[in-house]
């Protein structure tokens, strides 16, 4: 999914979203809008602007204070948190606002209107009600949709996963290609224990306590030894192999040795060749471990 694509999605469900709970307020007629008689609906225009100003304003602060960008690239998992985080803060900052509008601009022909914890108790029940509503319809009307778009994905990843090692196993028989790829790494800890190997019998790195576990290949067979260090050592030793990279916050991979990706409930896993582990991607490096595929 493009960003503009995106964009625009997100214009249209704030849009939808603040125009049913303005027709909601139309019909039911709370905060004695009945009393305004035709200027209600010149309120209740007021309150669609500040409906949608509200929603762009909760955008803003669940990316720059939250860290939480809109982007589909993260997951299925992620996306529907972050809709959650919207709807709570969104709920509250629409809330407060309404209490205000109330006060400042309703309270002429009705009193209680009037600012107060009763009032803004109200308006939050009607508010919360209103963003449940509509939240169980988004989520019914996209679930279906970001799960295909993530198959979809996951297909094209596995059929170029494919593709590199069919390439892999072909150029192995090269002996320049292969002497290329045989470049040796050390990887130390913080004691004497070293480990040396081809970058391309790395399979993964895991972290176990204040030690880590190096799966590798030894003349065709899949070992692993321990070295006293941090997944953050090992990470900053391989950074010049852009193959390795971390897909959670215990597992470094060699995506070179990656099978296939697994996807299930919205969450991927990487199945490993030789050993057939899978291993699982966070969500906050979903985005950098599919990216990092496609530039295999």
């Amino acid at each position: 999914m493009h960003i503009g694509s995106e964009r625009r999605d997100t214009i249209k469900v704030r849009v939808v979203s603040t125009t049913f709970v303005v027709v909601a307020l139309a019909v039911f007629k709370p905060f004695g809008l009945a009393q305004w008689q035709w200027m209600a609906y010149l309120h209740l225009l007021a309150i669609w602007v500040l409906g949608i100003v509200g929603c762009i304003l909760t955008d803003a602060l669940l990316k720059y204070l939250f860290k939480m960008p809109s982007s589909t690239e993260k997951g299925v998992e992620y996306i529907f948190r972050r809709n959650l985080c919207f709807q709570l803060i969104n709920t509250l900052l629409i809330s407060l606002v309404l209490c205000f509008y109330r006060h400042f601009f309703l309270s002429n022909l009705v009193e209680c209107n009037r600012l107060s914890w009763d009032n803004f108790f109200e308006t939050l029940l009607i508010i919360a009600f209103c963003s449940f509503v509509i939240g169980l319809y988004w989520r019914f009307k996209f679930h279906s949709q970001y799960l295909a778009a993530e198959l979809e994905e996951t297909k094209r990843l596995n059929e170029a996963i494919k593709y590199t090692n069919t390439q892999t196993l072909t150029q192995s028989n090269n002996q320049t290609v292969k002497q290329s790829n045989n470049q040796a790494i050390t990887l130390s800890g913080s004691t004497s224990e070293s480990i040396t190997l081809s970058i391309t019998d790395l399979l993964y790195i895991e972290s176990v306590g204040n030690y880590v576990k190096v799966y590798h290949l030894c003349n065709g067979d899949v070992r692993s030894d321990m070295l006293r260090a941090t997944s953050k050592q090992m990470e900053e030793t391989l950074m010049d192999y852009p193959t390795v990279v971390r897909c959670h916050r215990a597992f470094l991979v060699n995506l070179a040795q990656v099978e296939k990706i697994a996807s299930q409930s919205g969450t991927i896993q990487l199945v490993m060749q030789h050993t057939h582990d899978n291993l699982p991607v966070s969500r906050t490096n979903t985005a950098k471990v599919k990216s990092a595929f496609n530039n295999l």
